[in-house]
């Protein structure tokens, strides 16, 4: 994985990448892979709404069932210390319906870049 200070916007790529492919490409539990990418104590703000690991774990079900692909065009990304702040568009695309979102990113990382913290705010095209 990238550097969080060499390249803000390849880490978070990167991060999302493998965090993505260790979810839908393999039958790992998904607990194991949370666990992977994000401290025990992870909580995540989400338009509102906290997410913590027993939270973030059973939102995997519905990811493992339909196996998006997702797609990151990253416009700016900042880091300093273990936080890093970005903006960002995602497309997913699933079964069901294609997506397009902006994103706006405040997070904090671990040195292993394990993700311990995170603020997100989403507008859906």
């Amino acid at each position: 994985m990238t550097s969080l200070d060499a390249d803000p916007a390849q880490f978070l790529i990167d991060f999302y990448d493998a965090l993505n492919h260790d979810l839908i490409e393999t039958d790992e539990d998904a607990a194991v892979v949370i666990d992977r990418y994000h401290t025990p104590d992870i909580v995540q703000i989400a338009d509102g709404h906290a997410i913590d690991r027993e939270k973030l774990i059973a939102h995997t079900r519905p990811i493992r069932k339909n196996k998006p692909t997702a797609r990151m065009d990253v416009h700016e990304a900042i880091a300093t210390g273990d936080q890093l702040a970005a903006r960002y568009t995602l497309h997913v695309n699933n079964r069901k319906r294609d997506l397009v979102m902006d994103v706006f990113l405040f997070a904090r990382f671990t040195p292993d870049g394990r993700m311990r913290e995170s603020h997100v705010v989403t507008s859906t095209r």
